[in-house]
């Protein structure tokens, strides 16, 4: 307990310094001038904001451009509104069909006209390929959830609810899903006073992209992700499920996905009773909104390069629409291609119309393959830009997993870590606008992102890409992450401030290589002493180094004593704690790993080896 007559002697204090080897320790730290935080805050902490449907994050989210998926939208609303007319009514609507058919789009825009009437009362877009990390997990779904409620103006004795739940159980956060949907939605419903002008919807969007988080920093095997993912995306199912099922549960729920065979299942053989199913086919006449959203934006164009009337001909849009077989994402992709600024419009869209030709009822992706391929193709560098494209999209060596908000690491900074000579990035994404969100120069936080997840698809699938196809993403990411220790920093040139941030963030990426890629190298080149002496704002007990040092002890305690050389150990992780954890494991082999939340003894501490290490160096 605190003594408050010696806490007063500190009271109002300012302008002093502890000096000396003086410890503090402190087991909650809090802002907001010594107040607790309140609950809505700790609420905040666990959402993905970006994830709303109305978040600047999805500011560039595909949307139904007007009057184009006007019939599947009218169906939703309609049932919305009025659901419970019908004979044994359905409290969940699953929304599924192919990749690029459009699921997204009218999910966010449902969700506005519902927000206009009134009628919503949260959502939830997953996002395995852009905007946060966060947007990825089941973790998050919840508490997003709830802080809706909380800040809807008509669910005020529900929010309160919400919150009376954070402020007794702060760790309900850390409980299953089922546990956390209970406690923070249903338990708050049943208890409040319901009202007939209570919103009427939740919309789940993306299911199929949630992703199950690694247990660790070794990455599941592709089988084992899969696996994973399906058991979080089945839980979720569940969870709704009972959700819905219950009586004092009064919202209905949307739930968007893309056919997948779990999910499929879970509505085919668990909810079929309770579920009503759309499914984005010729039925709601996806020709005819291509068509109108071809003849609004070639009309843009049209009035931006003072073109005719009549440009381009009928048959000219007849046969975009024909190879778009019923996907939205290729005429999308194919007017950012024709609207960019690498050429005049006739020429991009005579480049579109003359992809070659294929049978569409056999091989339905094939027109988008092509539109990708030619695309990817008309960079300057083709295959240097699919290689960037597939490790910052298809990898996760680019995610930025120190951070508490889990967003992406800044395309700034991936454009730095990816050049091998200033301007390098500017040059190879020449081109890609239409594929990639590139952020202006100015712009140093924004992550790059794609405009849909189908780009994803056909670069993770050689029989699709074809030559394009990368194998290994990640054997770029070693060779440049190896380039810039031999080189001290990035290859465009950065003031010390700058650099100094760049090489701060650049000590936490994780190890995300295999140690082969280290064998035969020579360190001399790398100068490790410098990067040990180094001062930059760096934690001895980083995750990454910890498992640089677990990543190396097999290889430090199998070296040739007579031989070993720290500089060719130092394999998976060139870092000042990986380096200290060697020598003290080649000193003591059967010392254990210190827990990362352990002082350094002075035998032990990282910084005393930085002299043997350069003279080994020397000497190697």
């Amino acid at each position: 307990m605190s003594n408050p007559v010696a806490m007063s002697n500190f009271h109002g204090a300012h302008d002093f310094n502890i000096e000396g080897d003086t410890h503090i320790y402190a087991m909650n730290y809090n802002h907001h001038d010594g107040r607790s935080r309140n609950p809505v805050e700790k609420l905040r902490e666990h959402i993905a904001a970006g994830a709303m449907h109305d978040s600047a994050e999805r500011c560039d989210a595909p949307k139904c451009h007007p009057k184009t998926r006007v019939a599947v939208q009218d169906e939703l609303v309609g049932w919305i509104e009025r659901g419970d007319e019908e004979e044994g009514p359905r409290k969940i609507v699953w929304v599924t069909g192919p990749a690029g058919g459009g699921k997204t789009a009218i999910m966010g825009s449902t969700a506005e006209t519902c927000q206009k009437k009134g009628l919503l009362a949260c959502c939830y877009f997953f996002s395995s390929f852009t905007g946060s990390t966060n947007r990825r997990f089941k973790r998050c779904l919840v508490p997003t959830l709830a802080y809706q409620l909380v800040q809807h103006k008509g669910l005020r004795d529900v929010g309160e609810r919400i919150l009376s739940c954070v402020e007794h159980d702060p760790a309900v956060f850390e409980k299953q899903v089922e546990v956390q949907f209970d406690q923070l939605l249903l338990q708050p419903l049943r208890e409040a006073r319901r009202d007939s002008n209570w919103p009427k919807v939740m919309f789940i969007d993306g299911l199929d992209e949630c992703q199950a988080e690694e247990d660790g920093d070794t990455p599941r095997s592709p089988q084992e992700a899969t696996r994973a993912n399906e058991a979080d995306q089945k839980e979720l199912l569940h969870v709704l499920l009972k959700a819905a099922s219950d009586p004092s549960f009064p919202f209905r729920i949307i739930i968007a996905s893309r056919p997948e065979h779990i999910i499929q299942s879970f509505f085919n053989n668990i909810a079929p009773h309770t579920t009503r199913r759309i499914f984005l086919d010729d039925k709601y006449n996806p020709d005819a909104d291509m068509l109108l959203f071809l003849e609004a934006k070639f009309a843009e164009i049209r009035r931006e390069y003072h073109l005719s009337a009549s440009w381009p001909s009928s048959d000219v849009k007849q046969t975009l629409v024909g190879n778009a077989s019923g996907q939205f994402v290729y005429v999308a992709t194919a007017m950012r291609f024709i609207e960019g600024s690498s050429a005049p419009p006739q020429e991009l869209l005579d480049q579109v119309m003359a992809l070659r030709r294929q049978d569409v009822s056999a091989h339905p992706l094939a027109p988008l393959d092509a539109l990708y391929t030619h695309i990817l193709n008309s960079s300057p560098k083709p295959l240097l830009a699919t290689r960037w494209v597939s490790l910052i999209f298809l990898t996760s060596a680019l995610d930025n997993r120190t951070s508490n908000d889990h967003e992406k690491l800044s395309a700034r900074f991936v454009q730095l870590f990816l050049e091998s000579s200033p301007g390098e990035v500017s040059f190879v994404f020449r081109g890609l606008n239409s594929l990639v969100s590139i952020p202006p120069t100015d712009d140093h936080t924004s992550p790059y992102s794609l405009f849909h997840k189908s780009l994803t698809d056909f670069l993770g699938d050689p029989s699709r890409c074809g030559s394009l196809y990368v194998d290994d993403p990640s054997e770029l990411y070693s060779t440049r992450y190896l380039q810039i220790w031999k080189d001290q920093g990035p290859a465009t040139p950065l003031s010390a401030l700058k650099k100094g941030d760049f090489l701060h963030k650049f000590l936490e990426m994780s190890v995300y290589f295999r140690l082969s890629l280290f064998m035969g190298q020579n360190f001399e080149m790398y100068d490790v002493a410098w990067w040990i002496a180094t001062p930059t704002p760096f934690a001895f007990s980083s995750p990454p180094f910890i498992q640089a040092a677990i990543g190396i002890k097999d290889v430090a305690l199998g070296a040739d004593s007579a031989t070993w050389n720290p500089m060719r150990l130092v394999s998976r992780r060139l870092g000042r704690f990986a380096l200290g954890t060697i020598v003290t494991l080649k000193r003591n082999p059967d010392q254990s790993l210190p827990h990362r939340d352990a002082a350094f003894p002075p035998e032990r501490d990282p910084r005393t080896f930085s002299a043997g290490i350069s003279k080994s160096c020397s000497n190697s």
